[in-house]
């Protein structure tokens, strides 16, 4: 049975294939990237149109799925396994965290990967199990890139809610001199998302460590900020 959704998944993919997308993909990207070339609205409707299939199955069995559509590594049946994972949020378990941290080990491989799956499956889960933001900060100092920008990346959504800003500034610690620019640009966003609630401790947060913070996270840690606070915190 689960060679059929996925045949018709790919099917659907190939005949949605579109030039112009498949020929511009690679312009968002610095890393080469494999796709199949299909509009993100309509790899929306495709991951919406097969999960009402599925969704009956066992957790397990759509997980399963899910790495199955992750193991040809392009980015739109990434994108549909990532959307697949996180309608399944109500049914997430603790042990759940060891499947995501693997997926995100093995088959991420750009930023576009790492945001759909961090943002909506991963930010989902530690709002409901907040004791796996330690694991996070593991994330922080691994030799993957992609760990590491998804470490702050995951915290994207609760910190917009003025969720863990202890835990994001911990994170932050750890990332701050990061030189991967991809890393610099995930944690200068969660910073940015802080700030919407939690814009003064942000604001110190930033100032504190300007002299050490590449400029590219600085910049994106007060994009949301008052002119007179970008001001000052551009200063050198």
């Amino acid at each position: 049975m689960e060679r059929d959704v996925l045949a018709a998944v790919r099917q659907e993919l190939r005949q949605s294939i579109d030039e112009k997308t498949r020929e511009s993909a690679q312009r968002f990207f610095k890393e080469m990237v494999k796709v199949h070339g299909v509009k993100s609205a309509l790899v929306k409707k495709i991951a919406a149109k097969y999960f009402r299939e599925i969704k009956g199955r066992e957790k397990k069995e759509i997980f399963s799925l899910c790495e199955n559509l992750l193991q040809t590594n392009y980015g739109e049946e990434a994108f549909i396994a990532f959307e697949w994972s996180y309608s399944l949020r109500r049914q997430f378990v603790p042990e759940d965290f060891f499947v995501f941290e693997r997926w995100v080990d093995l088959y991420v491989d750009n930023w576009a990967k790492c945001d759909t799956l961090c943002n909506h499956t991963l930010g989902s889960f530690v709002e409901m199990y907040p004791q796996f933001i330690e694991n996070l900060a593991g994330w922080a100092r691994s030799e993957n890139r992609w760990l590491r920008r998804a470490s702050a990346v995951t915290l994207i959504l609760p910190a917009r809610k003025g969720l863990f800003l202890k835990e994001i500034f911990e994170i932050s610690d750890i990332l701050l001199e990061d030189r991967d620019d991809m890393v610099q640009k995930g944690y200068g966003w969660m910073l940015k998302e802080a700030s919407k609630k939690h814009q003064a401790e942000v604001f110190d947060y930033v100032m504190r460590w300007k002299e050490k913070m590449p400029r590219t996270a600085l910049r994106y840690a007060i994009e949301k900020m008052p002119v007179e606070m970008r001001k000052k915190a551009m200063e050198r």
